[in-house]
């Protein structure tokens, strides 16, 4: 593949996920939820500082240090905006128990490989690891779903989910945070 189509490829990607942050009410540039009432008199307070852009280029050099050595690359972790990114390559790995958070959604999609989830479903045996964070043996009834290069999964907060990867998958994880369903 040439640079150019991959640089392309890394570019649809990348867009590809922004109608899925704006769906769960992401507006990066000021951080707050879209469709957010404001009074007629009150003034815009101007431009935040906290834009990023991620150029193809950036994210071919990324994807290629994940693959040559699998683990994270934390794309977005400011405590001003409300979610994080990451990008995400492993290879064999089984998460070793399902985990849920009370104020957090994942928005997960693959860019390359494949993977499988566990999603939903009713905790058994479950055990509190910090704010908001749960993790458990066993879910009764989960769903099984296999995951593959350019598909999109949204997992809601408070949803029970588990990756297990027989071979090779590299994703961006991106996870808005926001109040929790009981506030």
């Amino acid at each position: 593949m040439s640079e150019l189509s991959v640089k392309d490829a890394a570019r649809r990607r990348f867009l590809q996920a922004v109608p899925a942050a704006a769906a769960l009410g992401l507006a990066v540039g000021s951080g707050k939820a879209f469709g957010a009432a404001v009074a007629d008199d009150q003034k815009w307070p101007g431009p935040a500082a906290n834009f990023q852009l991620f150029s193809a280029a950036a994210i071919g050099q990324d994807i290629a240090a994940t693959e040559a050595k699998p683990g994270n690359v934390n794309l977005v972790e400011d405590k001003v905006l409300p979610f994080s990114m990451v990008l995400t390559t492993e290879k064999r790995k089984s998460a070793p128990e399902f985990e849920w958070h009370a104020s957090r959604d994942h928005i997960i999609e693959i860019l390359e490989g494949w993977t499988e989830y566990e999603v939903g479903g009713t905790p058994k045996g479950g055990h509190y690891i910090g704010p908001g964070e749960w993790r458990g043996p066993d879910v009764v009834g989960p769903t099984k779903l296999t995951l593959r290069k350019g598909d999109r999964l949204v997992i809601p907060r408070g949803t029970p989910h588990k990756r297990t990867t027989p071979e090779s998958v590299t994703l961006t994880l991106i996870s808005p945070e926001g109040p929790s369903r009981t506030s």
